[in-house]
């Protein structure tokens, strides 16, 4: 798929996501009488550029990242790393591209077009369709019944023009259920959608001092309403601790990363099938499906240094660069607040949405890029406005997709950050509604920590469930 083609996809998508969300036969529709979601909102993206205040050696790391978040990969390295032989997609930025590189699944899925690239013979599963979001399946379990939670890519290079003499079947995902919602098909297969990286590098800087204060505040309401805060813990305690330091993870749908480093690399190899230094061996080692010496993607030791005072980025791993790139990611913007807004911002406090979606933390002292001991101006001492209490919480029944991660068990999922709603196109961590309205009833069910606040949502009047919805369509 040429570069150029996705330039001008990405384009049309903030001018097209209108009529795609209208055409797209994706809800069940609304009550006349209950509040309306006016889906993905007009006018500029305010996402995917850089943090303010960055040095120009940081801006350079971060153009470069951005520029290989955006390569795609090919089966046989040349100037990119090795595609597959298992894959989800050929690019990061396919996946990562609503409202703007770095972001969520656009509203046109482009693994329909991956699926066949370059002679590949995919057959395209029953859950991706065209107007459908970026998903990658998982397994409940395996063949031998054991538990599996693995990701199962949904494409194999077998056929590519670039993987001659490679012959290895897609995995199975039948049987088939709704194609757009990826609900009552197979029951052992689950589904993720991309989460958003924009203000990555804010989250990555938040002190867990802060995490762990944020907890234990207003501990009273909080068990009132049922909220208990039970995280991902590898270790004692009860919040998402990574397994290796002990400190908390924050990053993927169950906080099962530690860093925006591993989020990379583990990225990269599973959803591209590129080895790196931090993933070094293919998942699949098939014989005759191996084109390249592992781990693929590696520091550049043979790049010669730039004249100074140019910035050598080519000297990074892709992982590294995509790193550097979600570090430095500004933050989307909203749009200036309304009367309306600022009702619908009380309101969703006053009903407890705010004690799991937190508005806001303060960052520490980080470092962006390179080896200066100088604190970096744009990360630290920052207020994130990221609407998250980066813990994962008990979300009930109907949200439980089965899948134990580390601590985080079938129904735990991080609290998704809020910041940048206002112009996601798919909701939950399956993308089964374009729907503001039916993702936040979806919360309800037995089990689930957010039941009261739902119940409170359910009795505001109209007008006040609205006035939420356009705080959150604002953000």
């Amino acid at each position: 798929m040429p570069m150029t083609l996705w330039k001008v996809g990405l384009k049309s998508f903030s001018g097209i996501v209108a009529v795609a969300l209208a055409t797209c036969a994706y809800t069940s529709g609304q009550s006349k009488t209950g509040p309306i979601d006016p889906g993905v909102r007009r006018g500029p993206s305010g996402a995917g550029g850089p943090l303010r205040g960055l040095t120009p050696d940081e801006a350079a790391f971060f153009q470069g990242g951005q520029t290989r978040f955006a390569e795609i990969e090919s089966v046989t390295k040349g100037t990119n790393n090795g595609l597959g032989p298992r894959f989800n997609s050929n690019q990061c930025l396919s996946c990562h591209s609503q409202p703007n590189g770095g972001g969520s699944s656009p509203a046109r899925n482009p693994q329909v077009a991956v699926a066949t690239l370059n002679g590949a013979k995919n057959t395209i599963p029953w859950f991706i369709t065209q107007n459908g979001p970026v998903r990658e399946a998982r397994f409940k379990r395996g063949t031998s019944g054991a538990p599996d939670g693995e990701v199962h890519d949904l494409f194999v290079i077998t056929g590519r023009t670039d993987a001659p003499g490679c012959n290895i079947s897609q995995s199975d995902f039948l049987p088939a259920g709704n194609p757009l919602t990826g609900r009552g098909g197979n029951p052992n297969i689950i589904f993720r959608i991309p989460t958003p990286v924009f203000g990555a590098g804010l989250i990555e800087a938040i002190p867990d001092s802060a995490i762990l204060a944020n907890m234990n505040a207003n501990a009273s309401q909080k068990s009132a309403m049922g909220i208990s805060g039970h995280a991902n813990a590898h270790l004692s305690g009860n919040v998402n601790l990574s397994a290796n330091d002990g400190t908390i993870t924050r990053f993927g749908w169950k906080a099962q990363n530690k860093s925006l480093l591993m989020f990379a690399g583990e990225a990269y190899n599973v959803e591209m099938g590129v080895s790196n230094q931090l993933f070094p061996q293919e998942r699949d080692e098939t014989s005759g499906c191996l084109f390249n010496a592992t781990p693929e993607d590696t520091l550049n030791f043979t790049t010669t240094p730039a004249p100074t005072p140019t910035v050598n980025t080519a000297v990074v791993s892709d992982i590294e660069a995509f790193a550097n790139f979600m570090r430095m990611l500004a933050p989307p913007a909203p749009v200036p607040a309304t009367p309306t807004s600022e009702k619908g911002r009380e309101t969703f406090a006053k009903i407890g949405c705010a004690h799991c979606h937190t508005p806001s933390f303060r960052t520490g002292r980080m470092i962006a890029s390179g080896s200066s001991t100088v604190p970096s101006a744009a990360l630290s001492n920052q207020k994130a406005n990221l609407f998250s209490d980066l813990l994962v919480h008990h979300m009930g029944e109907g949200l439980s997709d089965g899948i134990t991660q580390g601590g985080a068990g079938p129904d735990e999922f991080r609290t998704a950050p809020l910041w940048g709603v206002g112009q996601r196109v798919f909701f939950l961590h399956d993308g089964r509604t374009n729907n503001l309205v039916e993702a936040i009833r979806a919360h309800k069910s037995r089990g689930s920590e957010a039941n009261r606040v739902i119940e409170y949502f359910d009795k505001l009047s109209t007008e006040e469930q609205q006035e939420i919805i356009d705080f959150l369509r604002s953000l």
